[in-house]
Order: C-alpha cells, then structure tokens, then sequence
C-alpha cells in the first residue's frame, strides 16, 4: 500500500479499483433504477437503453502532465480538454514573462491559449477514436513551432499538425499529505432538464459537446465518449504532491488552469491571490471578455494589439475556483473563489 502523501501509480491500484467498480456496477444494472432509466428512454424515444448501462464501466486513468518552470501540471486525460490547459503551458513556458498585469503578458497568454484551444477542439475525442495521441500534442518540440506563430497582433487562430514533427468543483487535503482535486456536473445548469420519474436523477447533456461533421474524430457515435468541459488539475513538484486546483466553467476551465497556475508559479501568489487575480477569457476568433478590474490602459493597449474586448460585469462567466497547496513544512495553504459562493473548512 501507498504510504500516506505519495503520488499513487495507475497499475499498484486499477484492478482493484476496476473490480470494486465492475462489482457496484454490476448491482446497479440488474437494480430497479436501471429499469426505471431504460423505461423512460424507451417512452421519450430516446437513444439510452438498459443494455447500454449493462455494458459501461467507469475508467481508472494515469493524469497527463507537463512539466513548467520546475513543478508538474496534472490533468484528466482526454476525452477531457485538460490536455488545452498542457498546451498552453508549453507555449508559454519559454516566453519569460515576468510582469502579471502588463498587456504583453495578457497577449501572449490568450495567443497561447487560442492556439491550443483550437488544437483541442479539433483533435481532441474519445481517446479510442482519437486521429493524434496526448504525447504528440503535448510535445516541447510541437509548443516550440506553436509559439513562432504568436507575433504583436491578435491572430485568428487555426489548428496546427502535431503529426508533422452545473458543476461544482472542490479540493480536500489533510495533515498526512492525502490529497484530492474532485469535479462534477450534468453540464448545462441541470443537464439536460429531464429527470426520471421516481427517481430524483437528473440527466447530463454532454452529449451536446459532440460534433455532426462525419470527418470529426468527435462526432456523435455508438459507445463514444464526447469532447468534456470538466477537468481538475493537480500541481506535484520533484515527484511529491503540492496540491489539487480548479477553475470550473465550461470552456473557461483550461483558461482559468492557465492563468492560476501561472499566478502561482511565475507571479509569485499564494492561493488566494492567484484566484482574486482579474481574469480573461477567450470566446472565439479575436473576442477577449475581461473583468472590469482591468486597467483602462491595458484595455486600449490589448484593442491596439487587434482584439476584440468586451468588459463584461457578471464576473460568474469566468469560472469558480477553489486551491489548496501544501508547503515545505506541511502547512496547508487555501483559496476559494471570490466570485461565487465558497469557502475554505477547517477541522
């Protein structure tokens, strides 16, 4: 058995845990709730049927990671878009930035983030159907020729090749250095808004995450898993655990793993301040939103770079977060998010 703090190894543990799994989901499938889901499919017209939920089994996965200026990043691998947040790291890795709040600063990061989320969207699937591995895609060498993209100006991004060279996110830690970066959700505020009769389970639309483009190794299929929004991250440093982070929100999260995690490690802030930082978010082609506490200046000086900025007043667009980090002398270090409601519970 592990030892308590010690990062634990996928192959000392799944078969254990995939035996306990196929055992609970074993009971579940031959139960009255499995019955009841297949029933309401079947009345709705419906594509989820009890042989369906006979033949699933949740998976036990090895993180990816990336490691940036002297600590390891840890993500869900895909079908989760954790593997944008590695990107982007990778590009920004070499760019010495050193001023937080400067507009270079603020450009280079949603240049890096444009690139890698257009890498994602574009290859990113169920990890079976997949046409690029998580290794190529988070390859130096790839991040290298990504980073020669980024000029003065706001680009319009576009996939590169690789192959050529309603959620609620928490973290838990305790004094003998367990750790856990936990996240869940049925996507769109309730799901999908259907709930089965007698049963209180509401149903996730995640499915909405898939494409209709036949040539897409993310469109909608049999036994395929979509493209996923929901992504804890843990940072390690030398083999040993620092702590669990998230940022949740949609397709803000990798956004908000970038920025936090370059709060921390390249600016210098402690947890909290890492998450009160102001926040930016990219929306597609040149469109930047970024919270009212930017400065006037950095705005005109990002709109002369060529974006599009729109200051937005509901500061919930950009994620919720929650950091616990775990010093050189084991004392832990907490931060909750300043734009919605949480908090940090000691005992």
């Amino acid at each position: 058995m592990p030892q308590a703090g010690e990062l634990v190894k996928l192959p000392d543990h799944a078969k254990t845990l995939e035996a306990l799994a196929d055992s609970n989901c074993e009971s579940f499938y031959r139960g009255d709730l499995a019955s009841k889901i297949d029933a309401f499919f079947h009345k709705i017209g419906g594509w989820l049927s009890g042989e369906d939920l006979a033949a699933f089994r949740p998976a036990w996965v090895m993180p990816i990671s990336t490691d940036y200026h002297g600590y390891t990043v840890s993500e869900i691998p895909p079908n989760g878009h954790g593997i944008i947040a590695l990107m982007a790291l990778n590009i920004l890795e070499d760019l010495n930035l050193t001023d937080m709040t400067s507009p270079e600063t603020y450009h280079k990061q949603i240049e890096a983030l444009k690139l890698a989320f257009t890498d994602g969207q574009h290859f990113v699937a169920d990890p079976s159907c997949m046409q690029v591995t998580a290794e190529a895609l988070l390859s130096k060498a790839y991040a290298a020729k990504r980073r020669e993209t980024i000029g003065e100006k706001a680009l319009m991004p576009q996939a590169g090749d690789p192959n050529c060279g309603g959620t609620i996110y928490l973290c838990t830690a305790d004094g003998e250095g367990n750790m856990v970066s936990y996240i869940q959700s049925n996507y769109k505020g309730f799901g999908s808004g259907l709930v089965v009769p007698g049963t209180g389970i509401s149903l996730q639309d995640r499915g909405a995450n898939f494409y209709l483009d036949s040539t897409s190794a993310n469109c909608a299929g049999p036994n395929k898993k979509p493209y996923h929004t929901i992504i804890p991250g843990f940072l390690s440093k030398d083999g040993q655990p620092v702590g669990p982070f998230g940022v949740m929100g949609g397709f803000m999260q990798p956004q908000g793993h970038v920025q936090v995690v370059m709060n921390m490690i390249d600016f210098g802030l402690n947890p909290q301040q890492a998450l009160d930082a102001p926040r930016w978010q990219w929306v597609g082609e040149k469109k930047v939103q970024v919270e009212q506490s930017f400065s006037p200046a950095t705005v005109d000086a990002l709109i002369r770079r060529g974006h599009k900025l729109e200051i937005v007043t509901d500061n919930g667009v950009m994620g919720r977060g929650q950091i616990i980090l775990r010093g050189e002398d084991g004392v832990l270090v907490g931060g909750t998010e300043p734009r919605s409601d949480g908090a940090i519970a000691l005992w």
